[in-house]
């Protein structure tokens, strides 16, 4: 039996769900479900330039699970460029490394929140879920 799954450590949330392609109509069952821990290896590694040694670190994971992560958001990525399929980034075993929180009315993205306290800092409403909640509808 295989040992179980590390959650993989999430600095920042993404600032969307996903990503629509543009010219294609009604292919909604061809979506490609990027996981949480894969956006967050395409992030440390192509958009922050870290070393694949830096982003196992940030991750929490070893070089070589963060090579494998990479290697499948890649395939992933280049199936829906070449296919016009779209991407949405949902579920995976990851943590965020703060708490995150979400505003369901305004979905504004934040991480200073008090539950049961506060309201959400942008427009006041007390419609708040985490985001562990969000990525996972």
């Amino acid at each position: 039996m295989p040992r179980r799954k590390r959650n993989r450590r999430i600095q920042v949330p993404p600032v969307i769900k996903g990503m629509s392609v543009y010219g294609v109509r009604g292919r909604k069952s061809n979506e490609i479900i990027l996981r949480l821990e894969e956006y967050e290896a395409i992030r440390l590694l192509d958009y922050q330039n870290l070393t694949q040694e830096q982003a196992a670190v940030y991750m929490d994971v070893s070089r070589p699970t963060l090579t494998r992560i990479y290697e499948e958001a890649r395939n992933k990525v280049a199936t829906a460029f070449v296919e016009g399929r779209d991407i949405l980034f949902k579920g995976g075993d990851n943590y965020f490394d703060e708490n995150w929180f979400k505003c369901n009315s305004c979905q504004a993205s934040f991480n200073e929140y008090h539950e049961g306290k506060s309201k959400c800092p942008v427009c006041s409403s007390q419609d708040v879920i985490t985001l562990n909640e969000f990525y996972s509808r």
